[in-house]
């Protein structure tokens, strides 16, 4: 039996969501990024992708931090990655959230307006997969961004293209677009993802298994972490497989960090025994109860 701690992705955001963090995790982040992280959760700066991904980054490491005894697998779904590489023990903190700002700014600026990602809830994926190559052109940019369930995928690309979809799956599903602005997890992101790669760091093994949401399996070796976390931006995430992964190497518990539990959501149908428990409504003292109770079974 083992434990999973899960980060959440883009769309999970929300106005205010630094303020009950504690003073030490806002000053670290503060002092590496140059400017105060207070000012990144408001209405306004939420509107950017680089304040988004921070708080998400921010959010998750300190609310981590304060789950103990230490969970055997960590995972992230896109900039949910990079808490878990913090938490796992194979990023820096402070060179995590330098990174996170640069990864937000060139995803920004490569596609300033007319992108995003919209959430097909309904089809299966042989469907979704044929829908994208038929509506697909250099005009109408569209493509499979992130296979979340079995009957739940993410789309990335134009307004236009991402519109195309939406229609065609009218009475056969749900079209529900998300909080991001950037068409993330397809090709439209390499160039980016190749700029934030030349920016990395050395990165050291991890202590804590690391589970790649992109290839859905384990990643020990620093080389192929670093590559993991720079190019995540451009690759299809398989959430689906990756909680999979997990369950049949035998964990027992998910938790999620927040904000929010969407992820919650997606495992349960997966673990057909088990505890999946979202950090958001639950008690500090019941998730460490949760996590010793797994960490004895596991001995």
């Amino acid at each position: 039996m083992s434990s999973l701690l899960v980060f959440p992705g883009q769309g999970a955001q929300r106005v205010g969501m630094l303020q009950a963090l504690s003073a030490e995790v806002l000053e670290e982040a503060s002092d590496a990024l140059g400017e105060d992280v207070r000012q990144l959760d408001s209405a306004q700066a939420l509107a950017s992708t680089r304040a988004v991904q921070l708080c998400l980054l921010i959010v998750g490491v300190a609310h981590a931090r304060q789950l103990h005894p230490t969970p055997d697998y960590v995972a992230g779904l896109s900039i949910g990655a990079y808490p878990a590489a913090v938490i796992a023990g194979a990023l820096d903190f402070a060179d995590a959230v330098k990174l996170v700002s640069l990864r937000g700014e060139l995803m920004q600026q490569a596609y300033p307006q007319g992108y995003g990602m919209t959430a097909l809830i309904g089809p299966d994926l042989s469907t979704v997969e044929a829908l994208l190559a038929d509506i697909h052109s250099d005009a109408t940019p569209v493509y499979l961004a992130n296979i979340n369930a079995d009957n739940q995928s993410v789309i990335a690309g134009s307004n236009e293209a991402m519109q195309r979809v939406a229609e065609r799956i009218k009475g056969n599903g749900i079209a529900k677009r998300l909080a991001v602005s950037v068409p993330s997890h397809c090709a439209l992101l390499e160039a980016p993802a190749k700029v934030l790669a030349q920016a990395f760091v050395p990165l050291k093994a991890p202590c804590i298994t690391y589970l790649s949401s992109t290839r859905a399996r384990p990643i020990h070796n620093p080389e192929q972490l670093r590559d993991d976390l720079a190019f995540n931006m451009c690759r299809v995430v398989d959430w689906r497989g990756t909680v999979q992964s997990a369950y049949e190497r035998g964990v027992r518990l998910q938790i999620e960090l927040p904000p929010g539990a969407v992820l919650t959501g997606l495992s349960r149908p997966v673990f057909e025994q088990g505890t999946v428990i979202a950090c958001e409504g639950a008690r500090l003292d019941t998730l460490q109860a949760l996590l010793q109770e797994e960490e004895r079974r596991h001995r």
